[in-house]
């Protein structure tokens, strides 16, 4: 039996019994894939499946998906190598892990290096691989207290699985060991070490400390920060269809404000722009260039006023003054022919969560300019009004996927109420403050995809709302999740604005005989 559960318009969950039920589904899709569908996103119970633009997630989709569950099992491009990770056993919770276990530090290394570990999904981080295995005594609850700082190499264990923290992060998982192996590695291809499908022996082995030593970096010439209240990301139109890495898609938040920046001078809409978060910044033209600036800021050089949308020229030695904004909160700048970036995964966006992407820039950093072919330029397109602090800003949602895990009163309390932006909020999520949204028990929820827009509500009852450089999986539930053409409107609300969440129809799962 599946269950559909609604995301949004081009986006729902396939749930199904367990774990061998969910690998089975992933393998016949991707044995035979369905046209439209571009990207999967496996989980312990679930499928995240997205379609492209013009193909609806609905019945019609939901039918075809069970249809390739109830056919025979085909072979798949699921690697079946085994590969060998060598671990240090010196975590800091093995002895709490051998206590749960009911066996020796001995014999819980002994049992680890025994399994053979299969990578279910990737999420949590890029090449952060959910492992399972048959040893059903490695089902163990995750630490009731999470550590802020895991350092990179870490080998954890949680409910069923095992992982391996490919960078420093927080987390919650019990931890045994350490390896050396790089989980993540840019010059690699692909950069993640393990993928759904592939299997995994643990063998004994030392971590081996590295100093490298970093190249020296050339002088840039081009557009110099010279002061930022916050650090300047480089983005454009993200990395879709990585999620197979644990990478999710990114990319700038308004991405219609930097489409209007790009065509302005003339570059193709997706073209990589920086994405300046309110102000004051003050940048130096090293080189003549023209640019365009669109969002939320308002600009000047000299004593003139940059006009809204619009293409201006500098010429080298000009200083561009950006004001704090005084409605929305990002601005989109962008330069004919383009900045002299690196792209990643085929794409220049900052991923603020993943460490993906062009670094962040500050005070005394510059970017190059690319001085690539540019084409015609139009008439600023209009821009939208953008909120301000203290604006009630309506956003239409998609009742799902876990709606049904709050009662009738938690819901109509989630829509009714109006909810607070707070300043801890960033390009991850806006957290929000309100009268706290319950459910009726405790009970965890196996981590599944996340989507863009996705409203999480954790044990505290505020939520959040996912932004660009959210978690590709989660383990919290999620209420509801924003119409993707309101996601502009959301990456632009200041702290201090109120949303209200409008709902066009009760949450229901999709039916595929509907």
């Amino acid at each position: 039996m599946i269950r559909f559960l609604p995301v949004g318009p081009r986006c729902f969950l396939a749930e199904l019994a367990d774990l061998d039920a969910t690998l089975a589904l992933y393998d016949a899709l991707l044995a035979d894939p369905l046209p439209g569908v571009i990207d999967l996103v496996p989980a312990a119970r679930t499928i995240m499946v997205r379609t492209a633009p013009g193909i609806a997630a609905d019945a019609a989709l939901a039918r075809a998906i069970r249809g390739r569950a109830a056919a025979p099992p085909q072979a798949s491009d699921r690697i079946a190598d085994v590969i060998e990770l060598p671990v240090t056993y010196d975590g800091e919770d093995l002895d709490e892990v051998a206590c749960l276990m009911n066996l020796t530090v001995a014999e819980v290394i002994k049992a680890h290096q025994a399994a053979i570990w299969q990578v279910a999904f990737c999420g949590f981080a890029p090449g952060f691989a959910y492992m399972t295995c048959d040893d059903a005594r490695f089902d163990l609850p995750r630490r009731t207290e999470p550590r802020t700082r895991i350092p990179a190499g870490s080998v954890a264990l949680a409910g069923r699985f095992c992982g391996v923290y490919p960078q420093e992060s927080p987390g919650g998982w019990q931890l045994i060991g350490r390896t050396d192996a790089a989980m993540w590695d840019l010059s690699r291809e692909p950069p993640a070490l393990l993928r759904p499908g592939m299997r995994v022996r643990f063998v004994p082995g030392r971590v081996v400390v590295r100093s490298d030593t970093p190249a020296p970096t050339a002088k840039v010439q081009g557009l110099r920060v010279q002061e930022t209240a916050f650090p300047i990301l480089v983005q454009d139109l993200g990395r879709p269809g990585q999620a197979g890495q644990g990478v999710s898609a990114s990319g700038a938040l308004d991405r219609g404000a930097l489409r209007r920046a790009n065509r302005a001078v003339g570059n193709p809409a997706g073209a990589p722009a920086l994405e300046v978060t309110s102000g004051p910044v003050r940048l130096l033209a090293e080189v003549s260039m023209t640019l365009a600036l669109s969002g939320a800021a308002r600009a000047t050089f000299g004593a003139a006023a940059v006009e809204p949308g619009g293409a201006f020229a500098l010429d080298a030695g000009d200083h561009l003054q950006i004001a704090a904004a005084t409605a929305g909160m990002r601005s989109y700048l962008a330069v004919r022919g383009g900045f002299q970036v690196q792209r990643t995964l085929g794409s220049a966006a900052t991923d603020t969560l993943a460490h993906v992407g062009p670094s962040p820039l500050v005070a005394g950093d510059a970017l190059a300019l690319a001085h690539q072919a540019a084409m015609a330029v139009s008439d600023p397109d209009p821009a939208p009004d953008l909120p301000a602090i203290g604006d009630v800003v309506n956003l239409p949602v998609t009742l799902g996927p876990r709606t049904d895990w709050f009662d009738d009163s938690a819901v109509q309390s989630f829509l009714a109420q109006e909810w607070l932006v707070t300043r801890h909020s960033s390009r991850v999520g806006i957290r929000l403050s309100g009268g706290p949204i319950l459910r009726p028990d405790a009970a965890e929820l196996p981590s599944e995809g996340c989507a863009a827009g996705a409203i999480q509500v954790p044990h505290s009852g505020q939520p959040v709302l996912f932004l660009a450089d959210h978690p590709l999986t989660g383990g919290y539930p999620v209420i509801a999740t924003l119409q993707p053409d309101t996601l502009d409107l959301a990456g632009q609300l200041p702290p201090g604005a109120r949303i209200r969440f409008d709902a066009a129809a009760p949450f229901a799962p999709i039916d595929p005989e509907g």
